[in-house]
């Protein structure tokens, strides 16, 4: 859900020329192109801070409770608690908190852990030496992957991403976040038909760090659909015992060896970047703010019943975020369906709570995006509404 979002988020930048005045906090003038290029020319900061992420999408209610554990399901409603720290380079710490239990990720170079407090155990990520050696030499040509963890800095990044065409981009006067002055640059869908309806990203005046993103719907003008910010942070790096991972006593510790993918299918996968080609079965209609992705050949009995291989022919293009630490994320939350889903969730139960029935098949309708799947084998999804993925199937 949350990756979903941040795809509806996507597109901006550039905007008349306005001008956010100096107000009774003293900060300089600045239009939104200066401000813009100000986030685009950030260097990563060292940090540390608690992030607040809430979504509220207007999905039906869940057959069960809200998990009280740091479960990625609660991500799909209500709020979720993350503490972040990272020196701005190669090591980081994210733990996602829950009532009574956390998941933490923490990333130092080439290798990376993953501990949860609900079964006590540790995952831990490494490289074997020859893969090792290939990474420095990979990272010596250019900057390393950013990873995309539900982060202000992630969600600006795909908010400031795409052609000025799309949107109109402005300034809403200055406010304050986790008690640190900050303007207010708001990104408006130039399409009358999404539903998107505006973003606001609230950057640091100082570190000019996105403090805060709110994801509004055009259906709704009381409170953001998604909101993701600090609520305390401090500009700072990090003491090496909080960037350090040592098993917590009596933990399993699991071993895995991550392969790193061969000099060939990384210029294969440049090469399609470059291209803009597509894997296959996959489909894009329109543009902008109103794409609608579209996928064949999907195997709906097999999602619904966790089956990793349900996606067919895509079954090849491995999900990926970004960064050792993201990805080492991912990969734990798509757990073995022999084990059984996180917190005893019945997918099936799930999937029947979330979708309703259409003459096309089962449809998702939330404030921000709209996911179809058909009878046929297809999924449609975009942030546009129902019936513009019906018209589509």
């Amino acid at each position: 859900m949350p990756a979903v979002a941040a795809v509806a988020v996507g597109a901006a930048v550039l905007a008349p020329p306005l001008l956010a005045s100096a107000d009774d906090q003293g900060l300089p003038p600045v239009t939104p192109e200066e401000l813009v290029a100000q986030v685009a020319g950030a260097e990563a900061p060292a940090l540390s801070g608690t992030i607040v992420y809430t979504a509220r999408l207007g999905l039906p209610s869940l057959p069960f409770g809200t998990a009280a554990g740091a479960d990625p399901v609660n991500l799909m409603s209500g709020s979720s608690t993350l503490r972040v720290w990272t020196d701005g380079e190669t090591r980081s710490r994210v733990a996602l908190l829950g009532a009574a239990s956390e998941y933490s990720v923490v990333h130092d170079a080439a290798q990376a852990w993953t501990y949860s407090s609900d079964d006590d155990e540790v995952v831990h990520y490494t490289l074997d030496a020859a893969d090792v050696a290939r990474l420095q030499e990979l990272e010596k040509s250019g900057p390393p992957v950013q990873g995309d963890l539900p982060t202000p800095q992630a969600a600006a990044d795909a908010a400031l991403a795409h052609a000025q065409e799309l949107s109109t981009v402005s300034l809403d006067g200055v406010t304050t976040v986790a008690g640190r002055d900050a303007y207010q640059l708001v990104v408006t869908p130039k399409s009358t038909t999404t539903l998107v309806g505006r973003t606001v990203l609230a950057v640091d005046a100082e570190t000019s760090t996105p403090l805060r993103v709110q994801v509004w719907s055009a259906q709704d003008d009381t409170e953001p659909a998604l909101e993701v910010g600090f609520t305390d942070v401090t500009f700072a790096t990090p003491t090496d015992a909080v960037l350090t991972f040592s098993p917590p006593a009596g933990a399993q510790v699991r071993e895995v060896v991550v392969p790193l993918p061969t000099d060939a299918e990384l210029a294969g996968a440049a090469q399609e970047k470059t291209d803009g080609t597509l894997p296959a079965g996959v489909t894009v209609h329109g543009e902008g703010w109103d794409t609608v992705v579209e996928v064949a050949d999907v195997d709906v009995a097999g999602l619904v019943a966790g089956d990793p291989e349900a996606l067919g022919d895509l079954a090849q293009h491995e999900p990926t975020i970004g960064s050792d630490s993201a990805q080492a994320l991912l990969e734990d939350f798509g757990r073995d369906p022999s084990q059984g889903a996180p917190g005893e969730l019945d997918p099936t139960a799930l999937f029947d709570a979330i979708t309703t029935a259409v003459p096309e098949g089962r449809l998702i309708s939330s404030d921000l995006f709209s996911v179809l799947i058909t009878d046929d084998g297809r999924l449609l999804l975009g942030a546009v509404s129902p019936q513009t993925l019906q018209g589509l199937a």
